[in-house]
């Protein structure tokens, strides 16, 4: 059992994989299942499922993301942007261009790491909380901010997401179709429900993928976000509903994205029963070890799936191998 924490929280699954494991569910992603999910190649053809990553524009979504600001690098003092090499050589008829980019990392389409979202929780027996994250992992083991932990590296990091590679079998649900693009929490019978509707099937160490049409409201807004019309936009995932988060644990899958904000939705409406604010990511992030993706878009994947009669695909969609980071902005890709 691992020395940072000596009771896990109810519903867990820490210690399961490991007492240092710090990807949880992803560890089922085995190459059995990855050469499985390759078997959904039928035809090659690929669809990005990733937004502009200047999208949604402003921050309306969340006021402390910032949209990403891009300029060019400085070589020898000057501008790196049609750079002629004569300043270096005069021989030289080349000339060259660098950039640099400031960005929050989940400001567009991402993966929330397992270091987003924790708990203050008594999980050794001493009478007092702190903050804990996924199998046990705090600040006494390097979850903090840069400038605090120094050059070490960070437990839970995405750049740890990143090493796995992530790919597998993406399975799209297609709550769009069935709920319209009104605001509804969708609980574990509506999903069910919906899925039971088409004929899908999700097995362990698949990635669930739902589209709800919000990408495409985002879209619509072209990079000026209308605060009302996103707030009251599309289905979202009710954290607060027992049977949803009973049949994620059930279900096995590795992971989650949605093409909308957060996957759930926030606030949750029922804090004071659930003690949180975001008890959906409390239950995948923290205790399972799920990551979660948002603002992914499937625009163009499901009207070909639904042409094809097929729900499954071939996913690759690891995050940036970025020591440290909480999340990480990614450039999803399904191939069917």
């Amino acid at each position: 059992m691992t020395k940072r924490w000596r009771r896990r929280p109810e519903g867990a699954n820490w210690g399961d994989f490991g007492a240092d494991d710090q990807i949880g569910r992803l560890n089922l992603l085995t190459g059995d299942r990855v050469v499985r999910a390759a078997k959904e190649i039928r035809v090659g053809k690929r669809f990005c499922l990733s937004l502009p990553l200047d999208y949604p524009g402003g921050r309306v979504l969340a006021p402390h993301r910032e949209p990403p600001v891009i300029e060019p690098s400085t070589r020898h003092g000057r501008s790196y942007f049609n750079l002629p090499f004569s300043h270096e050589d005069p021989a030289c008829g080349d000339c060259g261009s660098d950039d640099r980019v400031s960005l929050s990392t989940q400001y567009s389409t991402q993966w929330d790491g397992l270091a987003h979202i924790g708990m203050q929780a008594d999980v050794d027996g001493s009478g007092e909380t702190r903050p804990v994250y996924y199998n046990g992992f705090g600040p006494a083991d390097g979850v903090l901010p840069p400038a605090e932990r120094g050059s070490a590296p960070m437990p839970l990091g995405v750049d740890v997401m990143a090493e796995t590679g992530l790919q597998g079998r993406g399975v799209l649900v297609d709550l769009e179709k069935h709920l319209g693009m009104e605001r509804r929490h969708v609980g574990g019978a509506d999903l069910l429900r919906i899925m039971a509707a088409d004929g899908i099937e999700v097995e362990e160490g698949d990635i669930l993928c739902l589209r709800t049409g919000f990408a495409r409201v985002v879209l619509e807004q072209e990079k000026t976000p209308d605060a009302e019309t996103l707030n009251n936009a599309c289905a979202v995932l009710d954290g607060a509903d027992q049977p949803l988060l009973d049949w994620i644990t059930r279900s096995g899958i590795a992971a989650i994205a949605a093409d909308n904000f957060a996957v759930e939705g926030i606030p949750s409406r029922e804090r004071e029963r659930t003690g949180s604010f975001v008890p959906l990511h409390v239950h995948c992030l923290f205790k399972l070890g799920i990551p979660l993706g948002e603002l992914w878009t499937f625009e163009a994947l499901a009207p070909w799936l639904r042409a094809n009669d097929r729900h499954r695909f071939f996913l690759t969609a690891p995050p940036l191998r970025l020591p440290g980071a909480i999340g990480s902005p990614v450039t999803p890709v399904a191939t069917v």
